[in-house]
């Protein structure tokens, strides 16, 4: 069986002000350290708020996995499915990341590449 954990929870935001004030609001409860990026701020490791809304009504829940490839093998010979145009490789071609097709709650949910 494939080893899953949670990687982080993506939080939709409406915009890039709302996501940084959501971002330092976490960082403030918990003394997480604030991390600026293109689409996103993360808050720790733990939390990114994008700064538009992205994938998930609600947004997405990251799960790690030290080889995405095989996790995703795993959960279509389950029944899952993925949305094959969310791919991402590493550059020596290796799965790095791929959305599930159906969201639950309102959150997309990924797999994504662990060391």
């Amino acid at each position: 069986m494939a080893e899953f954990s949670l990687a982080h929870v993506g939080i939709n935001a409406q915009n890039p002000e709302e996501a940084r004030r959501a971002a330092e609001l976490f960082c403030t409860l918990f003394g997480f350290e604030l991390k600026d990026g293109n689409s996103s701020i993360f808050a720790g490791a733990g939390v990114e708020v994008m700064k538009t809304p992205y994938r998930g009504t609600m947004g997405h829940i990251a799960i790690g996995t030290p080889d995405v490839a095989a996790a995703r093998a795993e959960l279509e010979s389950r029944g899952f499915q993925f949305d094959e145009s969310t791919a991402k490789f590493k550059a020596d071609g290796r799965l790095n990341a791929i959305y599930l097709t159906d969201e639950i709650c309102g959150f997309a949910v990924h797999l994504v590449g662990k060391a």
